[in-house]
């Protein structure tokens, strides 16, 4: 079975770039093969780590609710669309869960995607899933409880409430089989005594920070893939160095 490592954190504070580091983690350290799972509805981690994607997961689930098996049966169906939505690359692949669904019962779909995507992640070593603020997801691309759940914040007080509230929820769901842990982005200082006391008030534990970047922000603005980082870069250092620390149990 794969090892989970689940990211999440509201919109806007680097949630999508740190699973995309974590990516290219896994692959630099030879921990491979690695599946990457957008589980985000605005999908976008296919652009992090510079791959196209064939399509989604929704799009297979819509399919299949709208009849278009082509003679086989539904379960054969599936399995064929999941891996027609499978993008391919060095180390890793990916694939996207893609928009929610719209009206009409969808248990029957599902349940058949979270059969394949099951029979697919224990292909792999490593799965990284990119999550909503929600957690919604996970449960309904895989079954696989969560080893490692990476929850990102800025430093604001909001963003920190934020993530808070999803690492309860991700408990209160079962997802949780393993520990969670707070990762701060954007910071432009050391976090203050106030600060961690908050983080602590809060039932959350500080695995590291991120600081703000300029050089992150003219990748992303050129549509450059931020996972293309230089080994140099401070928030690759940054998120690689969070990584040894948390992986280092598992692997050893």
């Amino acid at each position: 079975m794969a090892y989970t490592i689940a990211v999440a954190g509201k919109g806007g504070v680097g949630k999508t770039t740190v699973a995309g580091l974590v990516v290219r983690y896994l692959v630099e350290k030879g921990l491979s093969p690695v599946l990457a799972v957008d589980a985000d509805s605005n999908s976008n981690l296919n652009e992090v780590l510079g791959l196209a994607l064939p399509g989604t997961l929704g799009q297979a689930r819509e399919d299949m609710k709208k009849g278009q098996s082509q003679g086989m049966t539904k379960n054969l169906f599936i399995e064929m669309r999941v891996n027609q939505c499978l993008a391919e690359s060095q180390g890793f692949d990916l694939i996207a869960m893609g928009r929610p669904e719209g009206a009409g019962c969808y248990c029957a779909a599902n349940h058949l995607l979270t059969e394949c995507m099951d029979n697919l992640a224990d292909n792999y070593k490593y799965l990284v899933v990119d999550n909503e603020a929600g957690m919604e997801h996970i449960s309904r691309v895989t079954t696989q409880s969560v080893d490692l759940f990476l929850v990102i914040s800025d430093p604001s007080r909001r963003s920190l409430q934020a993530a808070a509230r999803v690492s309860q929820l991700a408990k209160d769901m079962g997802v949780l089989g393993g520990s969670a842990h707070l990762i701060l982005s954007m910071v432009r200082s050391e976090p203050s005594p106030e600060m961690l006391s908050l983080i602590k008030e809060m039932g959350m534990e500080l695995a590291g920070t991120v600081p703000d970047d300029e050089q992150l922000a003219a990748y992303d603005l050129a549509g450059t893939p931020t996972s293309t980082l230089p080994p140099d870069n401070p928030v690759r250092q940054a998120v690689f160095a969070v990584m040894d620390r948390l992986l280092a149990p598992a692997q050893g």
